[in-house]
């Protein structure tokens, strides 16, 4: 009988998004309808990816922006983020999930269901502008911080959701705020929808991290020291933050 984690690693060893996406919300109803068990399987060390797009270093990226020029790229960048988002929260189920309780993955299924809508969106959108997923190129720089975490559940959470994807409630704001006065409203909606989910997920993340550690703000700033050199750069978005349940604690070092 396949388990949650016997889909986990399917979906990640799948490189058609469009698949992906929708083994994402079959694996996600299934889950919910309690005809899964958890279940134990070895994740890849990557997740499959089409031909395109091509992979480069982030400072070889294509300049992005809200602008009629930059607005495809800003779109893409977004869709190629959201698209690892939904492969990052397969592998932590499958990864982590078996030694975690059942909720820990009601929440990861949840989140990868999310992320699947937003990337289908941003998709959707890619073509409304002319484009599509995978006429331009994007970087591995999000994955990257995933094969530097696949040995603790700590890290992962601490480097992921608590630092790459809550940056995005920093800059989502503006963005948006931008696309809305250069009149793309379709662009903006879409990213409206995206901040309200990562404040949710960016709970979920605080939540089991507060979970795996006796002194969380600590052991965060700890983990980052390790695994993110530079640090964090303000400014913070904190009203999203601490919505989120990121109190201005975990942060004080970069304030």
């Amino acid at each position: 009988m396949s388990t949650l984690c016997d889909k986990a690693v399917a979906i990640l060893s799948t490189a058609d998004p469009d698949t992906k996406v929708s083994a994402t919300y079959a694996a996600g109803d299934s889950w919910r309808a309690g005809a899964l068990e958890v279940g134990r399987t070895a994740p890849p060390d990557r997740p499959a990816r089409p031909e395109k797009p091509e992979l480069l270093q982030p400072r070889d990226m294509p300049r992005r922006s809200t602008g009629p020029v930059g607005r495809i790229a800003l779109v893409h960048a977004l869709a190629h983020i959201e698209l690892n988002a939904v492969d990052l929260a397969w592998d932590i189920i499958a990864r982590f999930g078996s030694d975690m309780p059942r909720a820990f993955n009601d929440d990861w299924v949840q989140v990868a269901v999310e992320e699947a809508e937003h990337y289908a969106a941003l998709a959707a959108r890619l073509k409304e502008l002319g484009s599509s997923y995978g006429d331009l190129p994007a970087h591995d720089g999000l994955w990257m911080a995933a094969v530097r975490t696949a040995d603790d559940l700590a890290a992962r959470l601490a480097l992921i959701p608590m630092t790459l994807e809550a940056r995005g409630l920093d800059t989502t704001p503006q963005t948006t705020e931008k696309l809305r006065a250069a009149g793309d409203a379709p662009t903006a909606d879409i990213l409206d929808v995206i901040f309200r989910d990562e404040i949710k997920h960016l709970a979920v993340g605080i939540r089991w991290f507060e979970h795996l550690s006796p002194d969380p703000h600590a052991r965060y700033l700890e983990l980052i020291n390790e695994r993110f050199p530079g640090g964090l750069r303000p400014p913070f978005n904190m009203p999203a933050r601490l919505q989120a349940g990121m109190h201005e604690e975990y942060l004080r070092a970069w304030l």
